[in-house]
Parts: C-alpha cells; structure tokens; sequence
C-alpha cells in the first residue's frame, strides 16, 4: 500500500504531455507531474481535476486513469491527498493555493508549477496561508532539485572552489514565466540566495512599462557579498558559471556537460586545472526527486529546495528589476516595497485557453 496520496489540478502539457515532448532528448524522464507520481512507488495518484473535458478525458485515457473531477474543491474533499500538485497557469494559482489552505481537508504539501503567482501581494498572502495551515509549499523550480545542478551545490558548500564570488546564467526566457534562471543564481551562489540589490536593463522600453512579461540583463547584489549576472534573453547558448576563489564550476548545454575548475598545488602546473567532475550517485529525474524532497519536508518540517518563500523572492528580484529599468538603471533595494505590483507571466499572455486545445482546434482547422 502507498504511504501518501496525490492529487493534481490541470492536466495539459506540465502534467501530462510535456513527456512526449523531451522523449528521446537529454532531458531525464520523466519530466510531467504525473509520470513522476507512476515513478515514486510510495505515491498512489487518487484524482485529477480539470475545468475542460477534453483535457480531463485526454488525461484519463493516457493513463487509463478514471478518477477524474471538474472541480478540484470537489477532489479534494472526496479524496483528501497528502500532496496536491497545482499544474495550471499562473493566473489561477493565487486563488487555488488560498483555497486549499482554508479547506482543512489534511493536505499536507502543495506543489505548484512556476511562477508562484502574478503579483506580490498574491505570493505573500499564498506564502503566510500555508505557514498558518502548516502546509509544505514548494515552487517547481526544477533544478533545483537536478542531481547535476545539486551536485554542483554540494561542491560549492563544500568548499571545493572556495569562497564563491561571481555567478552568471545565460539563457532565453521571461522575468517570471522563466523564473527558472533567477532561482538557479540564487541558487548557485550559495547560502539562502537572498538578494540585497538589483539593476535591471530589459529588452523594451515599452513593455517594461507594463506588467507583461518580458526579458533582460539583470545584476544581482546578493546579502551574502557575492555578484550575480542573468541574462534572460535570445541567447544561443544555455550556459551557467560559477567562480570562487580556488576554481571555478562551469555548466554547459543547461547542465548536460560540466567541468570543473580548480587552483593546481602543483607548481609544474598551470595554476587552475581542470578536473573531473564528480558524477551523481543516483540519476532520478528532477520531478521526481522534488516529489520525494516534498514528501521528507511533510514528515520533518524541513523547507523543499525551492519553496514557497523561494518563489515569491523570485518574482520580488523580477519586479525590482524591471522597476530598475523604468527607472533609467537606478539601483532598487529589496525588500521591495510596493506589494501590488505584478507581472503576467508569459504563459497569461497567450490567453485562458490551454495550448493543447487550441492546437487541436487549429489542426481540426487544417
């Protein structure tokens, strides 16, 4: 018998499909909310809610999975999961995650796609809701929890290329639909990740002018003394660097290749010498060991790699800077004060419709 109950809310293309998409690619499988539930022996997946019929039927055909509800309320209270993963949009996530925590219904974790939310006063009220229902929140940031990228996390804690100083992340995307980039400075830079200070230079004028989605070249003060450059923007190459003191780890092609850096003690040699990248002892998929990382904080109270509070610092580093670039570079301190500032992920901007059934209403068209 399974030791926790899983439910999800959405079932499109992060809960489901996203799988046919990175098959055969070097992603590690599986990459969808659903197939990493079939792959965590000690989870039974208990219901499925979705307010389009032809998602929930696509759904439950896929994995001949009956259990499935047009009102995630209605879910919950008939099947009271342990974990709820929330795969929707970022539009309606505020009011879900609000609505679970006042339902006492014995969820325990609550695990929502990125970002956490659309403005900051939804994420802060999302983050205390959940502190108050001693729910676990976590923000799936995913590499957070990639076995590459927490090895390269246990070497810097370690000490391995010394004192950490610089961080860049290179990648194209969106301030908050890509949040993925700002969580992985933060997180490649040691300690909490919390940032003091920002400058934002983002790619128009225009749209940073209002609270749509947009990329850029963000500089990041964080507490801790270290400096961080990410560029979210169409960028060629997915590339992140790491420098310390004694060496450097650097991750290529979005992790699939890593070297590693380090000052040589043998004065034959050049000074820093590359050495070998220690490899993970166990390869699950992201996904998969972030299920497993939420289901151990449940039982020990520890916070998920990427939690709750993670999420709503990403998006407060993201408002700040675009308010940075509004404000012709100027130099934004965090916390950033005013809570009713937003941005609508990328994703909001191409409407209410999921893409899946639109696709296949075009192709219908065809």
């Amino acid at each position: 018998m399974s030791q926790y109950k899983a439910a999800l809310i959405g079932t499109g293309r992060i809960a489901s499909t996203i799988d046919d998409e990175v098959e055969g690619t070097d992603t590690l499988m599986p990459m969808s909310h659903m197939g990493s539930y079939l792959a965590c022996s000690e989870v039974d997946v208990v219901g499925a809610a979705d307010p389009h019929p032809q998602q929930r039927d696509s759904f439950s055909k896929r994995y001949g999975f009956p259990h499935m509800f047009e009102d995630y309320r209605d879910m919950i209270e008939k099947t009271r999961p342990d974990i709820v993963s929330i795969c929707t949009s970022a539009k309606p996530r505020a009011d879900i995650v609000l609505n679970i925590a006042a339902m006492d219904a014995g969820v325990k974790a609550i695990y929502a796609e990125k970002p956490i939310s659309i403005s900051l006063d939804e994420a802060d009220r999302m983050v205390e809701a959940c502190d108050k229902a001693g729910i676990v929140l976590a923000v799936n940031c995913s590499r957070r929890w990639d076995p590459w990228y927490t090895k390269a996390r246990q070497l810097i804690d370690n000490g391995i290329i010394g004192d950490i100083m610089h961080v860049t992340v290179n990648q194209f995307g969106h301030l908050s639909h890509n949040s993925h980039m700002l969580n992985l400075a933060r997180y490649l830079a040691g300690g909490d990740g919390r940032v003091s200070w920002v400058f934002g230079e983002m790619d128009d004028d225009e749209i940073a002018k209002t609270d749509d989605d947009l990329g850029g070249v963000s500089y990041l003060a964080f507490e801790s003394g270290v400096r961080g450059i990410v560029r979210m923007q169409s960028w060629l190459f997915n590339e992140s660097e790491i420098h310390g003191t004694d060496g450097k780890i650097r991750a290529l092609n979005d992790g699939q290749e890593w070297e590693l850096w380090r000052r040589s003690d043998d004065p034959r040699r050049a000074t820093v010498v590359r050495h070998l990248f220690p490899l993970p002892q166990r390869i699950d998929s992201p996904n998969v060991r972030a299920i497993r990382d939420i289901l151990h904080c449940t039982e020990t109270g520890d916070q998920p790699l990427s939690s709750g509070e993670d999420g709503r610092h990403d998006l407060e580093v993201a408002v700040a800077l675009r308010e940075s670039h509004r404000q012709g570079g100027k130099r934004i301190d965090l916390p950033f004060p005013d809570r009713s500032q937003k941005i609508n992920s990328y994703e909001v901007l191409l409407g209410d419709e999921p893409r899946a059934i639109a696709r296949a209403r075009d192709r219908k068209g065809k």
